[in-house]
Parts: C-alpha cells; structure tokens; sequence
C-alpha cells in the first residue's frame, strides 16, 4: 500500500509538471504561428460555411465540382503563374510535359471555324503511317460527330492506351466521299531534338524543342554524329523552347563544358530546397566555338543552359532576350489523384545571378520581358570578368530579331490561307520535295497563291484603319473633327487595303510562311524547321559570328 500511494504522488507530481511544460510551451509558441493557425482554421470555417448557405439556399441548383473548382483558381491566382493544382483529368498532359510521350495517335488537332482539322503530324507515328493528311477534316472519331466540336474533346477521343484502335472519318480535298481510316495507337515519343544537320561543310546545328527525358541523350548523339560528319563548330538553337526538367539542362551543359563545374543552384524557403547541381561526366568538346540561340520564348531550363554557358564563357549568346523564369516547380501530390505544382525555390547560375523576372506580372504582348532600369538591376560578371545583370533573362551577347511584324501576313495565317493553300499544293504535287534539299517556290507558285486568295475572298482591316476611328471620334468628342477632317480622310484613303499591292510588299515574308508550310506536308516538323532555316536572320548571323574567328573570341573576352 505505502509504495502504492509512493506511485501516486510521483505520478501527480509528474503530471503537474507536465501540464506545466506543456502550458509553457503553448505560452513559447511565437504569436505568429498560433495567429496564423488560428486565421487558417477560421478561413476554411467560413468557406465551408458559405458553400453549405449558398448550396441549400441559393435559388438555382449548385454543382459542387464548379463552385469548389472556381475557389481553387482563385487560390492558385494569387500565386505566381507557375504554381497551380493539376486535377486527376489532366495529369497526363504533365507527364507528357514531362517524358514527351503519351498514348495515342500522333497527331494534333485544331478548330478553325467549326472544322475540326489535322493541322500536323508527327513522323513514323500512328497517324501519319495509317495515311491522314494534314488538312484532313475530322468528321467522326470512333462514331463522335465531329460537327460541333472542341480541339479538348477531339484529342482526348484520339488518345488512349497503346495497341487499342480508333476509327475516324474524314474529309480530304479532292476525295469524291469520306474515307474512313483505323487507327491503331501506340506509345507516342515526341523527340526533343527536332532537327539536326550541317548548314556548312563544318557548322553544324541543333534544334532542342524541350528539356523532356533524354533531352541530353539526343543531344549528345546529335553532337557526336556531327563531329563525326566534319563539324567543328556548332549553333544550338532553344529559340521558343519552354524549358522542362532541369537535370537535362545540367547533363546539356556538361557536353561543352568540364567536369565539376558548376551550373545552377537552387535557394527555397526550406533548407531541403538549397541544392547546388554540376556537371559529373567527362565532356564531349569544351573548346568547340559555340553558338546559342535564344528569343523571348527560351524559358526556365533553356536559360539555365543559355545563362551558364555565357556565364562561363562557353559560348556566345545570339537573339533576344529570353523569358525570364527562374523558379524552380516540385509537384506534391493531393487527394483523389491531384497534383499540386508548387514553386519551391528559386536558381541561380554560375554568376550568382538569378534570372527570374523582377515583374513576372507585367510583360510586353509578345510575353517578354519589359525593359528594365539599370538602377533596379544587380550587376555580376562571368568568369572572365564580363559584366551581365540580373533582372528578367538573359540578355544575349548579340542582338538579333526572328520575328516580323506585319499585320497583313498574320491575318493570311490566322485565317489559314496559308495553310489550306499548302494542303492544296500537296494535293496537286504527290512528291516535290525531300528534306534533304531547300525548297524553292517558283513565280507561278507564288502566282497561284494570289489568286488562291482572291478566290477566297481574303479581307482584312488594319489596324492603323482602326486606330483611325479611335482618332476621329476622339476629335469629334474635342470638336476638333471640322478644322482635322480632310487631313484625316486623306490618311485614310491611303491605308485603304489593296490587296495587289500588299500581297506584293510582303511577298519575301509570305513566301517564306508558304515554304514552311509546305515543306511540313512532306517532312513533317524537321522539314518545316528545316524550311525555316532558309533565309533566317539569326541563323545567317550566327553563321558569320562563326567564321569570324576574332570577332566570336573578342565576345567572350
């Protein structure tokens, strides 16, 4: 009984010491934590609360999938662009961005005014062996009418698990009736080298499209092969490429440079975030002149390589300025097969500097980024001294434009005149053209072409007509319209469309399209990238950068 009651009064002790540390430690906890604790819980409180009023009360029925999604978004708004919730509907498409394959046909889809069209395919895939055409419309897929139909739902009815079939119909210019065609799909890889080749007896190139498994591998294959052909210098080219897993970056960069240097680090709120990545493996050729090309389209891992490689002095960077994302994603998963892409950290290349836009927010319309005053910059220099600044990309060594911007030419586009007037010349011309020769298009072809537009009743308004109706309602509003009248309708007479004459100004940037178009009926996406090399302004830049021995090495000094 005495070493009972001895049990007992230790016991008590003990628990009044505890409930004592444990109270001492709520009292500890920061005031910040157990305010933030508090105003989560609270938050998540009222939002049930409002979902339950508004679905018992609310006079018209709620879809609970719609209300909570709508709440997601908004969630996710408040957050920089990358970080967003991935329902299980859409998973596949983030390891497609991921690995670059996927089940299912090989083709992609587009709606052009209610017409659901093939508007390309990729080669030696299911769709393209089985005989569709680009410029085939899709009447039916697996007995869907096709009329009306979105590009979400006429992709989702193609893909599916490998070896199962799909049957559609279609329609194609010049067929008397619908063919019907099976499909059977399979395991579809989009490689991420598109195109590589000799643009001289000893230049080669790279085209990289994305930084998918076994970016680096192709890579590699594809430098070797050219070095093997003859090339002793190279252009790679990351123009429009969105970037992807950033170990590929590193493995791409450890092509050109040596083994042990480093290429990028990351820096999260977390320590488990801080990682510091460099090249493991022996090198393929750190002396080879190089050439990267980049525009405002070249993101994330295209400027971890873009930005380490100027950064070390390996290369000489030629374009425009690049995106500027320098976060780094992990996904987490969530309930019922969700995924949650979350930005973790933030990297930075061998300078220290971090390429990250200073406003993700606010970009020009072509989505680069703003200029940005020195005075909001940070300069940091490469390992020869040269002086680069942080602030929203890569700024490239030498500047260089690929894009034009005529809004005659993009009207031709957007409304596919270019690309039914492609389709027309494939079906007249069976087999003109092979990928291994430049594709010329004659004066009659271009010929052809005007009256193909003519035919088709091609309009357009420009928008400096429009601008002139902004103008003169303005003036009417300022009572200025009498005293500006004939000087403003003088104007106008002159920006009056004519189409012989504009289709004759653009000539050289309409053929160029058309090359492009058409050498894709034939080679599919290397014949088109091969096609658009002809003529390229920083293609033929880089090509002279190259031979001028001096010049790519006073760069980089």
């Amino acid at each position: 009984m005495g070493i009972y009651t001895e049990c007992i009064e230790r016991m008590s002790k003990y628990w009044k010491y505890g409930v004592v540390t444990f109270v001492c430690t709520l009292l500890c906890l920061p005031v910040s934590t157990q305010s933030k604790a508090f105003e989560t819980s609270k938050q998540l409180e009222v939002f049930h609360a409002l979902f339950r009023e508004l679905d018992q009360w609310y006079v018209d029925s709620i879809a609970p999938h719609n209300a909570i999604e709508n709440g997601i978004k908004g969630l996710m708004s408040t957050y920089d662009p990358y970080t967003n919730y991935i329902p299980e509907s859409e998973t596949q498409d983030l390891k497609f961005m991921t690995t670059g394959s996927y089940g299912g046909v090989g083709a992609i889809i587009g709606v052009r005014e209610g017409r659901v069209l093939v508007m390309d395919l990729y080669e030696n895939m299911p769709a393209a062996e089985a005989g569709l055409l680009i410029g085939d419309e899709l009447l039916e897929i697996d007995g869907v009418q096709m009329t009306p139909a979105s590009q979400a739902q006429a992709s989702e009815l193609l893909k599916g698990e490998p070896e199962t079939e799909v049957h559609v119909r279609v329609q194609r210019l010049g067929a008397q009736k619908p063919l019907s065609i099976k499909i059977m799909r399979k395991l579809v890889q989009i490689h991420p080298v598109t195109y590589a080749g000799l643009l001289t007896a000893e230049i080669g190139y790279i085209h990289l499209n994305g930084f998918t498994e076994k970016a680096a591998l192709e890579v590699r294959t594809a430098l070797l092969d050219l070095k093997k052909r003859g090339a002793t210098r190279m252009i790679l080219d990351v123009r429009g490429n969105g970037g992807g897993l950033l170990d590929e970056a590193v493995s791409i960069c450890n092509l050109f440079v040596e083994k042990g240097a480093e290429i990028v680090r990351t820096r999260g709120k977390l320590r488990q975030w801080d990682q510091t990545f460099k090249t493991t493996h022996a090198p393929v050729d750190t002396l080879m002149p190089l050439v990267v090309l980049v525009n405002s389209g070249s993101a994330s891992s295209s400027e971890i390589v873009s930005g380490a490689l100027q950064d070390l002095d390996r290369a000489v960077i030629l374009g425009g300025r690049t995106f500027g994302k320098g976060l780094v994603q992990t996904t987490r998963s969530i309930p019922y097969n969700g995924v949650l892409k979350v930005t973790t950290a933030k990297y930075y290349i061998p300078s220290g500097r971090c390429i990250q836009a200073i406003d993700y927010a606010h970009r020009n319309e072509d989505g680069s980024v703003g200029r940005i005053p020195d005075s909001l910059t940070q300069v940091f220099y490469t390992r020869a001294g040269r002086p680069v600044r942080d602030g929203g990309g890569i700024e490239p060594d030498v500047a260089c434009s690929d894009s034009s911007g005529s809004e005659f030419v993009y009207q031709l586009v957007n409304n596919l005149f270019v690309f039914d007037f492609a389709t027309r010349y494939r079906h007249e011309k069976e087999a003109v053209w092979t990928s291994d020769e430049s594709l010329d298009l004659t004066d009659a072809d271009y010929q052809q072409f005007v009256r193909f537009v003519k035919e088709k009743g091609f309009h357009y308004e420009p928008e400096a007509m429009q601008l002139m109706k902004v103008l003169q309602k303005r003036l009417q509003a300022e009572r200025l319209w009498e005293f500006l009248r004939a000087d403003v309708e003088q104007l106008e007479q002159k920006l009056v469309v004519d189409l012989d004459r504009d289709l004759q100004v653009y000539r050289s940037e309409i053929e160029s399209l058309l090359r492009i178009e058409i050498a894709g009926r034939y080679g599919f996406q290397s014949g088109k990238l091969r096609a658009s090399l002809q003529g390229d302004p920083c293609v033929e830049e880089a090509l002279d950068l190259l031979k001028d021995e001096d010049r790519y090495k006073k760069l980089l000094r």
